[in-house]
This record gives C-alpha cells, sequence and structure tokens, in this order.
C-alpha cells in the first residue's frame, strides 16, 4: 500500500484506475479498502480513485487518545489532495467520511468537481445517541465478539495493541464535540452535490437528508428504500445506478469547474 505525508501525518491509500480524480472517504472505524470494495469497479470506468484511510484508522497511524476530530480530518483531506498535487477534484464520502467531505466542501468549495455525501445529516442527533450504543467497546466485545476481532486485525496492526478500542472512543467523542455546519456554511457548498440516505438509518432520518440537499447550493437527494446505514452495502446496485446517473449529468459542470480552477491557477 503507497503512503504519502500529508499535514503532518502518514496516510497509508489505495490507488486504482486513470480519469478525472476522485477521493473517497469512508466511515468511522473502516478503510477505504474494504468500504468501497463494491463500488471500485463501478468508478474505476470513469474515475482515478484514491482510497486514503483517515488517522487513527487501519494503515494511516495515529494515537486515538490524543483526539480525533472532524477538523483534523477535513485538514488531512485538503492536505493529501495537495500532496497529489490535485488542485481539484471529485469528493465521495460516506458517514464519517460523509462528514468529513462536509467540513472539506464547506471549507474549499472551490477546489471540488462534484460531491456525495452519503449516509450523514448535518444534525448532532440521533447521530451521537446511536453511536454511543453501537460503538461501545465494552458491548462489542460481549455480543458481537466477530466484530470485535474484525476492528482489532484492521486497525491494532498499525495502531498497537487496543487501538480500535480508543478508535471508538475517540470517534464517539468527536460527535459530541464536532463544530456544525449552519445555513451559511451549507449555501457555500456550490459543486453538484448528492445526498443519498437509507429510509431505515437510524443514525439519519430521511427528512435531515432532504434538508441537507435542500440547504446545499445545487443539492439532489436519494433515498434507498429498504436500506439502512450501510448505504454502501445493503442494496448496492441501487446505488450504483444513482452514481452512474448523478456522474453523467454533472459531466460538464465538472469540466467547467476543473476549468476554471486551472485558468486561474494559470493568470498572472
Amino acid at each position: 500500500m503507497p503512503t504519502i505525508e500529508a499535514n503532518g501525518l502518514t496516510i497509508g491509500y489505495e490507488v486504482a484506475s486513470a480519469g478525472p480524480p476522485l477521493i473517497l472517504l469512508h466511515g468511522a472505524t473502516g478503510s477505504g479498502r474494504e468500504q468501497f470494495a463494491a463500488q471500485v469497479p463501478v468508478l474505476a470506468k470513469a474515475f482515478r480513485l484514491y482510497l486514503p484511510d483517515a488517522r487513527g484508522h487501519a494503515s494511516s497511524e495515529w494515537d486515538a487518545s490524543r483526539g480525533l476530530s472532524t477538523t483534523q480530518m477535513a485538514d488531512d483531506v485538503l492536505a493529501f489532495a495537495d500532496a497529489l498535487e490535485l488542485e481539484t477534484f471529485h469528493l465521495l464520502g460516506y458517514s464519517m467520511g460523509a462528514m468529513t467531505g462536509l467540513h472539506v466542501a464547506a471549507r474549499a468549495p472551490a477546489r471540488l468537481r462534484t460531491f456525495v455525501a452519503i449516509s450523514i445529516a448535518a444534525e448532532r442527533e440521533p447521530r451521537l445517541a446511536v453511536g454511543r450504543v453501537l460503538m461501545d467497546p465494552d458491548r462489542i466485545e460481549r455480543q458481537d465478539p466477530g466484530w470485535a476481532r474484525q476492528l482489532a486485525g484492521r486497525h491494532d496492526p498499525s495502531q498497537g495493541e487496543g487501538g480500535w478500542r480508543r478508535l471508538l472512543a475517540a470517534i464517539v467523542a468527536d460527535i459530541e464535540a464536532q463544530p456544525l455546519l449552519g445555513p451559511a456554511d451549507l449555501r457555500a457548498i456550490d459543486p453538484p452535490t448528492l445526498i443519498a440516505a437509507g429510509d431505515r438509518d437510524p443514525f439519519v432520518p430521511v427528512d435531515q437528508a432532504w434538508a441537507l440537499a435542500r440547504q446545499v447550493r445545487d443539492g439532489r437527494l436519494l433515498v434507498l428504500p429498504g436500506v439502512g446505514h450501510d448505504a454502501l452495502s445493503d442494496r448496492p446496485e441501487l446505488l450504483h445506478v444513482a452514481l452512474e446517473d448523478f456522474y453523467r449529468s454533472t459531466a460538464s459542470i465538472a469540466r467547467r469547474r476543473a476549468g476554471a480552477s486551472a485558468s486561474q491557477e494559470a493568470a498572472p
């Protein structure tokens, strides 16, 4: 797996295919390689894919007991793009990665050609209440030892023994403390944006996803029927068709946004 230095962090990442750059941000406790396994063959037809591991996750070493914040992770994404010399890029995030993406998009909207946010909303609740229950390490070891072994196998080789437990605590603390984006922040997000949510997601009620799609400047809403929080794998065929349609319908806008950035960079 290649690594790159960005924002004082050694970021491990996967890269695949060729074409316009698309950065994919995985969710909490995941990794780029594993979380987007179903999407890579579909998206690689049109994009060069970059799949970084977030700090404290899998190959991107970071002591989560020092804290883990959405602000840091947004900094990491922009520094990652800088290190790869990507002036503009497409961005897709899932869950925690989608929240990171929202902060990137609000802070640096001109750098994004398009943005896709899956399984996220701008509100803190019910994300925090659900996260406290589902990401309790003691509960996981007691009720779902298979998942505990999977988390340890994914994170502890790079993060140290017990790294997965420290990571879960840091993720919940971040949800509790992360700065929420207000209407002005969300309105600043002007690339074509797709907000996707399952209609059975305990973290993201459909009305919150609808509100987010309405607040960004050029938003579209995708509600996936019969799908919970794991919209990447519950019914991936529905998501894949919607993604292909979104990227096809926004291709000319994305090209203009890429061209405008290149023109500004070349201007004296």
